[in-house]
């Protein structure tokens, strides 16, 4: 089972977003799509193949995706109609002109940057041909057969002859005519008669579902537009929600029998819930399941009787997260039911499956963060986090014994098996870290132990430390950090710092291996993730604690954070850069209006920088969704008080800014782009305005003439999305952002040589 932290998989979703949007690893083909290290992998672009679905790794199955539709409108009263008008079209024009502004100062700034962003790309490129050793393709096994997709291309192989080579082409995508899609989900009927998969372009969000009849020569069976999920209920009967401006809440039936029909089974009256469906390891139920940010509600279709009406397991309750596994006739329920609001594994007869019947099978320490977890025949597999180490619960239903087992101690992150089989007796993952690549592991059911798979043409990284401390916030609380700097670095204190933070949903800091990571740190940098309260590094609870009235808390753990890094030796203020994206774009913007002399630069993609104004227009598709995260100001002045006291566009002020370069994408759903335009906009005249009132400014430990200016860029994205965009886009957004930073460094220590020069 993928626990889900929204409406997409857990292990898609749950590694968070921290530094870009959407990054796949070259060699990692089940990245989330994420924000936080983006170089996409080139060939194969299967992003789901298990049950997980697209979008970057505890949310509740089903909920809204953790990346909002940012709103870009000021203002809190509703104009009449007459006026509205006038205001769209003079809304409509200042965007025009705003986005003609910035395209044409990029164009004359971006030359700057173009020698060393091509630099950069020659190193990553090299990187990525280096660290390609384990970059096969997921493979669906049924049976026999084994199902597997490179280039677009779907293969079939019998289980024995896959890595000898010996595979059939089954049908190219191109030849579909969706040249400019990728496939983005793969599903097979239990006959293997039938083909699902999704597919998706860089520049949309929403997939496009094609049924194949997979006989001697495959053909296109159905066309479906706007999915999101779907699964398999029998040979001929697909299930499948429909997507609409982001929100998913119907759920429908398509046969594929000699009289083939399509109906509406299910409908979401509440719109702060999404819907997606999941079918249990064991395939003997569909779920459908329903999700607000903290409460869940699941329905069974029986998939022996796949025409019946959906059954209700647990009636919604406030509060109350549950999702739904199954073995021997009775349900595994992942819920947060009970006193500690953390996740338990619950079970419970099918035929009474009310939650006056839920009995304990386990239930997780405090601050533990369950990563993932999967249902084995006779065995649950619970990954763990816990003060940042990783380690495995293995639970037996034979013996009812619990073993754990500690991971490597450099391992950051969890990878799975694409597609674990249900009667497997191994449980087969990847091990990695930012600077480590994936490391193969498998635990053995029948010996019980944790096996290291061959070693890999590419060793394991040795020259990097990785150091966990952890930095007393304002209230106290104990904030994790995860740091990592070369062995080889002497004089930390003069070392480039580069601090990743994000804090929201519940999600966890991406922190799974990335090639420009490893760049970094060969080049002497100090790479730190901040774990802020809103995240989920320690659990459900650490979410709770820094969202809605909690927000502030997020800002000051990341102020405690630095202030330690900079204590203990970690660079310097000067020499330290903070990277985030989406809903971290909140807290990096705000800790810039409260404390800019803690950082020299600051890069921000698609980030949500106007929080007041998106939760008061609430005919934006996400906003109701949103108001458990970040509260309803428009129901309640004390949330409007409170948003409005760290919203990061409302608290701009002529001071001394660091340097920020801000990506957006004009494709982007979820943070339409007018939004930042305002934001650049607001900072940069708040930085000319400080400029031009003071002939000198102290910064940190050294005077910074008066005419100085930090450079504010807004870097606009013709292609791509906030979820998505193709691997040389990547990789060329890493390199631009890459090549920003050392600029911005190189300039702090160019500077300084020439005011002591001038002494």
């Amino acid at each position: 089972m993928k626990v889900r932290m929204s409406c997409v998989g857990l292990r898609n979703l749950l590694q968070g977003l921290s530094f870009s949007v959407k990054y796949y690893s070259k060699h990692n083909h089940l990245q989330t799509i994420c924000l936080y290290s983006k170089i996409q992998q080139k060939i194969c672009h299967i992003l789901d193949c298990s049950g997980s679905t697209c979008t970057h790794k505890t949310l509740p199955t089903g909920s809204i995706l953790p990346w909002r539709l940012f709103s870009c409108k000021e203002g809190t009263k509703i104009p009449s109609k007459r006026k509205q008008n006038t205001s769209i079209i003079t809304s409509e024009l200042l965007y025009k002109n705003l986005l003609k502004s910035e395209q044409e100062n990029w164009n004359d700034i971006s030359a700057r940057y173009k020698a060393m962003t091509e630099r950069i790309k020659e190193k990553l490129e090299e990187l990525q041909n280096k660290y390609t050793f384990n970059s096969v393709s997921p493979r669906i096994r049924f049976g026999e057969n084994v199902y597997f997709e490179e280039n677009g291309c779907i293969f079939l192989s019998k289980a024995d002859d896959v890595d000898e080579g010996n595979v059939d082409a089954l049908f190219s995508i191109k030849d579909l005519g969706f040249s400019d899609a990728f496939i983005q989900r793969i599903r097979i009927s239990p006959d293997q008669r039938y083909m699902a998969i999704s597919l998706k372009s860089e520049n949309s969000e929403e997939a496009t579902c094609v049924i194949m009849k997979l006989d001697h020569s495959p053909v296109v069976e159905k066309v479906i537009p706007s999915v999101f999920s779907f699964e398999w209920a029998a040979n001929d009967v697909l299930y499948y929600t429909s997507q609409k401006n982001l929100k998913c809440q119907n759920v429908f039936m398509t046969t594929f029998t000699d009289q083939k029909h399509t109906k509406l089974v299910y409908t979401e009256q509440d719109a702060r819930f999404f819907v997606d469906i999941y079918c249990t390891k064991d395939r003997r139920f569909l779920t459908i399941n329903s999700n607000s940010k903290t409460t869940s509600e699941v329905w069974l279709i029986d998939c022996r009787h796949p025409f019946k009406l959906p059954a209700l397991v647990q009636a919604r309750t406030k509060g109350v997260i549950y999702h739904i596994e199954h073995r021997n006739d009775e349900l595994y329920i992942l819920t947060t039911y009970g006193e500690l609001a953390e996740y338990k594994l619950m079970k419970a007869p099918v035929a009474s499956s009310g939650m006056e019947n839920w009995q304990l099978v386990y239930a997780l320490e405090k601050k533990t963060k369950l990563v993932d977890l999967e249902m084995f025949t006779d065995h649950c597999v619970m990954f763990l986090k816990n003060a940042g180490h990783l380690y495995l619960n293995v639970i037996s239903f034979v013996s009812h014994l619990v073993q754990s087992i500690e991971l490597p101690t450099w391992a950051c992150e969890f990878e799975l098996e694409s597609h674990p089989e249900h009667t497997t007796s191994t449980c087969y993952f990847q091990l990695n870290s930012p600077v480590h690549p994936p490391k193969c592991f498998a635990y053995s059911f029948k010996e019980n132990n944790l096996i290291e798979q061959a070693a890999q043409e590419v060793p394991i990284i040795t020259n990097c430390h990785t150091t966990r401390l952890l930095a007393k916030s304002k209230d106290e609380t104990l904030v994790p950090i995860t740091v990592f700097h070369s062995m080889n670095s002497k004089e930390l204190h003069r070392k480039p710092l580069l601090v990743h933070v994000y804090g929201a949903y519940g999600i966890d800091l991406n922190m799974s291996f990335k090639e420009e990571k490893l760049m970094l740190i060969e080049e002497g940098w100090i790479l730190a993730y901040c774990h802020v309260r809103g995240g989920g590094e320690l659990g459900l609870s650490w979410h709770k604690d820094g969202c809605q009235y909690n927000k502030l808390k997020g800002l000051h753990d990341l102020k405690a954070c630095i202030m330690l890094l900079h204590q203990l030796g970690f660079s310097q203020p000067k020499y330290t850069a903070l990277a985030a994206a989406s809903a971290g774009g909140v807290l990096a913007g705000a800790l810039c209006n409260t404390d800019p002399e803690l950082i020299r630069a600051m890069v921000l993609q698609a980030p949500f920088v106007d929080v007041l104004n998106t939760m008061m227009t609430t005919h934006l598709p996400l906003t109701i969704e949103e108001q458990e995260e970040w509260g309803n100001p428009l129901a309640d002045e004390k949330y409007m008080k409170y948003i409005k006291s760290y919203c990061p566009y409302q608290n701009i002020k002529p001071q001394c800014y660091p340097s920020v370069f801000i990506t957006a994408y004009e494709n982007d759903q979820r943070i339409p782009l007018t939004g930042v335009l305002r934001y650049v906009k607001k900072l940069r005249k708040a930085a000319l305005d400080h400029a031009s009132r003071t002939r000198k400014k102290v910064i940190t430990s050294f005077i910074v003439p008066g005419n100085w200016i930090p450079s504010i860029i807004l870097d606009i994205r013709a292609n791509g999305s906030h979820c998505d965009s193709s691997w040389e886009d990547s990789l060329n957004e890493v390199a631009r952002h890459l090549a920003f930073l050392n600029k911005e460094l190189e300039e702090v220590c160019h500077l300084q040589r020439h005011m002591k020069s001038g002494k």
